[in-house]
């Protein structure tokens, strides 16, 4: 058995360098017999339908090879079963992908045998379709050899009855299905789905018998922060590629630029494009990209974090919108690691804030404590949501599941739980004579209430806090310790994720940050935060104080 690797320790000396990112083929007669068979595929939508042989970058090349250079040919065992290119926009993406499935089809062994590409929608199917169907039709003996069926997205050998099948995934099922070659579109757009896990195991579980088996992904970033399945492959090919997980059997291709240039903001300069665009001069203009970047970059509603996500794979982390609520710009700066624990061990004195609760809201809790040494404003939070969040809130279920994931919100299965288990967390900053007051939303509190009071919290420790324009305060000064660096927090994704969702409304003088104008993003542990910063902000005095014992 061959030794390979598919790690790239290297690859952003290698970007910069115009330097392949690609392994070499494990089996190189394998590669080049599928390759030449690539090569030959014309591009039917390219004036003069030249073949991608005429007319593509030796990066594309590269991947076919690895693809196919992946096959034991002795043992008909594919060694390198899941691969993912994670490029920019318009890099020929999807004609690449059905120059890849044709090539396999082509190759196949087997009769009967079903190929499948998987795409979020039929619009991405129908992307992905015509691109195969017109490589068959522009060439004579492919369309002697193959027959197509528009209607159903399918090509299918004549003899061997082998077929490529495209499907939409919000039309098609994929349960049943026995492909083993599978190719995945735009993974970005199924980590908004809940159940996008459970289609793929269906999708993908033909493989479990064929050993020549394997499934490409093909995305480009998301234009909101990464989520579900592409948050969980994307980092899983990171780690892959980085040497910090040895699995030779994934290779993930990524055209992202060194966290250094992201530092830097070196992408925005047009001599750097091609980095995550590999195709610049061909399918890709650079010229182009830098004039929709100048029309862009004054855009304060989400536009340009967009337009950088998607042509120079930027990954997004806040939702910087124009109604965003001031401190967002502040909040990524102020991210330390900061636990419960931490706080209960460094802080003098500590406030906690609760909003939230029902059976269709998050029920957040932010813990704020005053370092004794520093003064510094330390900041963790939580959040409980009951099960039937993820059904009423299906496009936001595999973001809530990222974070049951991270640790920073717990899914309960019974109504109860949630307050029990956040009247424990108060419980214990009690206990170490900590706690000062809880600041709480006076409406709908009758279960929380009930729950501090089992844990024997005073009833004079819990402190309503008035909501809408009276809270506007509070907001204010959250805004000002994250500025000043007073107020530093664990830099959960929960929060990042609240953060960015708040909105803010002017009403008269003052700001309003509602859970209406910020729609379907959740912002309960937020209002939270807001309800602990103003206990806060009243300078309470420390429960326990430091004694010094003199020697005379």
């Amino acid at each position: 058995m061959p030794q390979w690797t598919t790690a790239c320790l290297d690859w952003e000396e290698r970007l910069v360098k115009r330097q392949p990112i690609i392994p070499p083929p494990i089996y190189a007669e394998q590669a080049e017999q599928a390759l030449s068979i690539f090569k030959e595929l014309r591009i039917s939508d390219l004036p003069g339908k030249p073949t991608f042989g005429e007319c593509t970058e030796r990066w594309v090349f590269d991947f076919v090879k690895a693809i196919f250079g992946g096959y034991e040919a002795e043992t008909g065992k594919q060694l390198i079963r899941e691969y993912g290119l994670l490029i920019s926009k318009k890099n020929t993406k999807s004609t690449i992908a059905a120059g890849i499935m044709l090539t396999a089809l082509i190759l196949c062994w087997r009769e009967d045998e079903e190929h499948l590409i998987i795409a979020p929608t039929k619009e991405v199917a129908d992307m992905s379709f015509k691109p195969a169907a017109g490589m068959v039709r522009a060439d004579e003996e492919l369309s002697d050899m193959f027959h197509i069926q528009d209607h159903i997205r399918t090509i299918t050998h004549r003899v061997t009855r082998n077929s490529l099948k495209v499907v939409a995934a919000d039309t098609d099922t994929v349960s049943g299905k026995k492909a083993g070659r599978v190719l995945v579109d735009e993974l970005w757009l199924f980590g908004k789905r809940q159940n996008a896990e459970a289609m793929f195991m269906e999708a993908l579980g033909g493989q479990v018998s064929r050993d020549e088996g394997w499934v490409i992904f093909l995305t480009t970033q998301s234009d909101e922060p990464p989520a579900g399945v592409f948050k969980e492959r994307l980092e899983y090919w990171r780690d892959v590629r980085d040497g910090k997980i040895n699995d030779s059997k994934t290779l993930g291709v990524l055209y992202e630029f060194p966290e250094k240039m992201v530092e830097s903001k070196a992408y925005l300069e047009e001599r750097n494009f091609y980095i995550t665009n590999p195709n610049v001069g061909r399918s890709v203009s650079s010229e182009w990209i830098g004039d929709q970047l100048l029309k862009n970059q004054s855009k304060t509603d989400g536009t340009l974090q967009q337009f950088l996500a998607k042509h120079l794979n930027i990954e997004i982390g806040l939702n910087l919108r124009s109604d965003r609520w001031a401190g967002v710009d502040f909040w990524e700066v102020q991210a330390r690691r900061v636990t419960l624990e931490e706080i209960l061990l460094r802080c003098e004195v500590v406030t906690v804030g609760i909003d939230g609760g029902g059976l269709d809201d998050l029920l957040g809790l932010s813990v704020i404590g005053r370092d004794k040494e520093t003064r510094e404003w330390l900041c963790w939070c939580h959040a409980w949501a009951h099960k039937i969040v993820l059904e009423r809130r299906k496009s936001e279920a595999s973001r809530l599941l990222d974070f049951q994931k991270d640790g920073d919100l717990t899914i309960v299965e019974l109504v109860g739980q949630d307050t029990d288990q956040l009247a424990e967390i108060v419980g214990r900053i009690h206990t170490a004579e900590l706690l000062d007051k809880i600041g709480i939303d006076p409406s709908g509190v009758g279960s929380i209430l009930d729950a501090l009071t089992e844990v024997e919290i005073p009833a004079d420790s819990v402190v309503g806090i008035s909501q809408g324009w009276r809270l506007g305060g509070s907001i204010k000064t959250t805004e000002r310790k994250l500025a000043e660096g007073v107020l530093v927090h664990s830099g959960q994704p929960l929060m990042a994720w609240c953060v960015g969702n708040a909105r803010v409304e002017p009403k008269g003088n003052a700001i309003l940050i509602t859970k209406q104008a910020s729609g379907k993003g959740k912002i309960d542990p937020l209002m939270a935060l807001f309800n602990a910063v103003s206990l806060m902000a009243l300078n309470p005095e420390a429960k326990k104080q430091d004694y010094q014992v003199f020697f005379i």
